[in-house]
């Protein structure tokens, strides 16, 4: 039954990590996100929850809720060729709206892997207030 167990989770792990690599968006660590937002001014788009946002985001980064944001929401207007890098508090929420700018015909999409949190852990700054 042991072995099962560890061939099923086996499988998972495998699969999540062929998927991963597959994905029409890229994920970034902390570090590369700072050279993107230096190198070639990414927007930075932060879907966490209002409250969440003002406790602490990035510094730079915009915040929309994500039940509101898509690739037709008004700040995105004009940024189909720059860098977008979708940001929330943990790295799950921002996957799923990455794929759907990416669909839409946005170049350069990509999402925060493990989110502020990876942030934090990184030992990066967070601003605190609104954007």
């Amino acid at each position: 039954m042991l072995a099962i167990g560890f061939v099923g989770l086996s499988l998972a792990l495998v699969y999540t990590e062929i998927a991963r690599l597959f994905r029409p968006y890229k994920a970034l660590t902390p570090p590369q996100l700072t050279a993107l937002v230096n190198r070639e001014d990414a927007l930075v788009v932060d879907l966490s929850a209002t409250g969440d946002f003002e406790k602490g985001h990035i510094a730079g980064s915009r915040n929309v809720q994500a039940s509101a944001f898509g690739p037709e929401h008004k700040l995105l207007a004009g940024a189909k060729e720059r860098p977008v890098v979708l940001v929330c508090r943990s790295g799950q929420a921002s996957a799923a709206p990455a794929g759907k700018l990416r669909k839409a015909g946005f170049q350069n999409v990509y999402w925060l892997d493990g989110g502020v949190a990876a942030w934090q852990q990184a030992g990066l700054p967070l601003v605190k207030g609104r954007a």
